[in-house]
C-alpha cells in the first residue's frame, strides 16, 4: 500500500479535511477521498479522522492508498490521434464530443475506451474507469491531453498539475471585445442552484486564475489565446462568461445568441463551445525533459473561423 504525507499550509487552516485532500490529491474525486477517509485510510496527527474535520495549519496528514484495481472498462476500436507515445506517457489530440471517462449516460465511446484499445499498458491508479487519466477536458472541448502509462508517471504528472508546473493554452472565440493581458482571478465552485454548472459566486469556491495572452478582434467577436494557471471544472467557460464575454456556442454559460448579425452567422453552425486545448507543456516524469505539444484547430472550428469577416481578410493580406 502506497502512503502519501501532507502538511497543512496556513492558507488551508480551518478547511474541511475532505476538501483539503481533494486539492492535494488531484487525481482523486471527492467521493473517492471520502471513501478513503471512511475506510480508515486517512490519519491526522496519527489519528483516524472524519471527512468534516477542520484541519489546522501544521497538521500532518497521512493518506494510505490501496493498490489500484485493474481497469474493467471495455476496450473499443475508436479512432484516436496519438501525438506522442513512449514507455511512460501518451499524448493525444482529443476530438470534440468525446467524454474522457465512462460515467452515467456515457458507458462507451469514451477516451478511456479508446485508450484501452490503442494503449494496453495503462496506469490503473486512476481507478477502474479512469486508467491513466491525469487531467480532463470537457466533452465539447477538443485538443491536447497527456495520459500516464504507469503509476510512477501518473503520480509525477499529477504532482506537476497540482503544483502548477504544467503550461496549458487554449484557443477560444468569445462574444465582444476582450483585450490581451486581461487577468481573471475569481474562485470557482459548484453553482448552488444549477448543479450541472460551475459559478464564480459559489460559497465553496476554489482559487482559479485565467489570462488572455493574445487577442484578435473581429466584428462583435474576439479570438483569444487563453492560459490557465489552475484547472477547475469549466474554468475558462465560467471566467469568460463572468466578465461578459462568453464563449461562442456555449449554451450552458450564455454563449448562444438567438439574433446574430448576417456577416457572422457562421457561428450559428457551431454544435459546441468554440474552445480548443491548443498547447500543453509538461516535464517528462522519468527523464526530466521539458516537452511541448500542440494541436491545430479541428475542422468544425476552423471552418467557422474561415467564414468570419476580419479573419478572412487577415488571411488574404
Amino acid at each position: 500500500m502506497d502512503s502519501k504525507e501532507f502538511s497543512v499550509a496556513p492558507e488551508s487552516d480551518g478547511q474541511r479535511l475532505d476538501r483539503f485532500l481533494v486539492a492535494v490529491l488531484a487525481d482523486h474525486s471527492r467521493s473517492q477521498i471520502q471513501k478513503l477517509i471512511a475506510d480508515g485510510h486517512v490519519r491526522v496527527a496519527a489519528r483516524e479522522a472524519r471527512a468534516n474535520l477542520a484541519v489546522r495549519a501544521g497538521d500532518r496528514i497521512v493518506v494510505d492508498l490501496p493498490p489500484a484495481a485493474p481497469a474493467s472498462v471495455d476496450a473499443e476500436e475508436v479512432p484516436l490521434e496519438i501525438l506522442h507515445q513512449d514507455a511512460d506517457v501518451v499524448v493525444v489530440n482529443k476530438p470534440p464530443g468525446m467524454v474522457v471517462h465512462p460515467a452515467a449516460g456515457h458507458a462507451s465511446g469514451t477516451l478511456v475506451n479508446a485508450l484501452l484499445h490503442h494503449i494496453p499498458d495503462l496506469s490503473g491508479i486512476g481507478g477502474e474507469v479512469r486508467p491513466g487519466i491525469v487531467h480532463r477536458l470537457d466533452r465539447g472541448t477538443s485538443g491536447v491531453m497527456v495520459v500516464a502509462k504507469n503509476d510512477a508517471a501518473h503520480q509525477e504528472l499529477s504532482r506537476q498539475f497540482h503544483d502548477r508546473e504544467v503550461e496549458k493554452e487554449y484557443i477560444a472565440l468569445v462574444w465582444g471585445v476582450v483585450q490581451a493581458g486581461r487577468r481573471i482571478d475569481a474562485a470557482i465552485g459548484r453553482d448552488p442552484v444549477h448543479r450541472q454548472k460551475m459559478s464564480a459566486r459559489s460559497r465553496h469556491a476554489r482559487e482559479a486564475v485565467t489570462r488572455i495572452t493574445r487577442a484578435f478582434h473581429m466584428p462583435g467577436l474576439t479570438l483569444c489565446q487563453v492560459a490557465i494557471h489552475t484547472g477547475r471544472t469549466h474554468q475558462i467557460r465560467v471566467h469568460l462568461s463572468a466578465i461578459g464575454h462568453p464563449i461562442v456556442g456555449d449554451s450552458l454559460y450564455g454563449g448562444v445568441h438567438r439574433r446574430v448579425p448576417g456577416d457572422i452567422r457562421a457561428v450559428t453552425h457551431l454544435q459546441r463551445p468554440f474552445l480548443h486545448a491548443a498547447r500543453l507543456v509538461f516535464t517528462h516524469p522519468r527523464d526530466g525533459r521539458r516537452m511541448e505539444f500542440t494541436a491545430d484547430l479541428p475542422a468544425d472550428l476552423q471552418d467557422v473561423l474561415d467564414a468570419l469577416p476580419g479573419w478572412r481578410d487577415r488571411k488574404k493580406d
